[in-house]
């Protein structure tokens, strides 16, 4: 049994939660596509991740080598077309975005200037990517930074979030898994330490993982432009329990339950591991309970 991590599911389990921002049922209050609630910025946000990490093959939209797509295309892919999103607001959801998910640039060479833009740029004139998250596959090296020992680039430190509900899962598969993804992501530190990206804020448990002996072994790291630190894992896309140096909770303490490679201990007896809303398809996982294998997702 692969591990239900939520660094990457299945493919459709992405698309199943997604689909409530783009081409669902209007919701009272929301915006066509659902949203529950959510802010404008957070419903484009998330349709541009939706299209630029999942759909951009099945919209008909030509990634280049380094996952950029052409913006105008971008906003005239139907979900967001029908949100009648605006230059200036996807040129705000990049720059405002807590994670910084999103790379936007001008083609080069440049385009002539547009004198009915304020700017004197249209759409017509931007790419745009998604940084990581892609189950789409990319070329690692043209989208991202290696990491390697003679560059002298390796973390000081590197963390995986994960939940008490898929530890049990994590062991028996012998690691962390891509899983619908071409990376796991991971952190060069905790939100309580004020890293935004590579770890979930209501993550239950922290994995620290010895990245200098995983390239030693051969596995290849990459890092992201909004600082993600990223592992295709071995040939299996499985990153081994050898690397874990160290494994505690984030929140509850419940020992150290690796150490160096080591499996030391279980989870203590009471721990309930319920999967979080949102990490299962449609946002819900199959069991939970003392550890349940429901699906996730980064």
């Amino acid at each position: 049994m692969s591990a239900p991590e939520e660094d990457g599911s299945g493919t459709a389990a992405h698309l199943a939660l997604e689909e409530k921002y783009a081409g669902g049922k209007r919701q009272r209050g929301g915006v066509r596509g659902g949203g529950g609630g959510q802010s404008r910025g957070v419903l484009v946000s998330k349709a541009l991740s939706r299209l630029l990490r999942h759909q951009a093959g099945n919209a008909g939209i030509q990634l280049d080598a380094e996952g950029f797509a052409a913006l105008d295309e971008v906003l005239n892919w139907g979900p967001i077309r029908s949100l009648k999103v605006t230059l200036a607001e996807i040129k705000d959801v990049v720059a405002s975005n807590e994670k910084q998910r999103f790379t936007m640039k001008l083609k080069t060479p440049a385009a002539p200037v547009d004198p009915s833009a304020e700017d004197g740029t249209a759409p017509s004139h931007y790419l745009i990517r998604a940084n990581q998250g892609h189950s789409i596959k990319i070329e690692s090296a043209a989208l991202l930074e290696r990491i390697a020992l003679e560059a002298g680039n390796v973390p000081p430190r590197t963390f995986h979030g994960t939940y008490f509900a898929f530890w049990p899962a994590i062991e028996e598969s012998g690691g962390l898994k891509v899983m619908g993804r071409n990376h796991i992501h991971c952190s060069t530190g905790t939100p309580e330490e004020g890293v935004t990206s590579g770890m979930r804020k209501d993550a239950e448990l922290v994995i620290e993982i010895d990245v200098e002996k995983s390239l030693q072994e051969g596995i290849q790291w990459w890092k992201s432009d909004n600082g993600v630190l990223l592992t295709e894992g071995g040939e299996d896309g499985l990153l081994s329990t050898r690397f874990f140096k160290k494994v505690t909770g984030r929140t509850v303490d419940v020992g150290v339950l690796w150490e160096e490679g080591e499996r030391l201990s279980s989870l203590p007896e009471g721990i309930k591991g319920k999967v979080p809303s949102g990490k299962g398809p449609r946002g819900r996982g199959r069991g939970g309970g003392g550890g349940g294998r429901g699906r996730g997702r980064q």
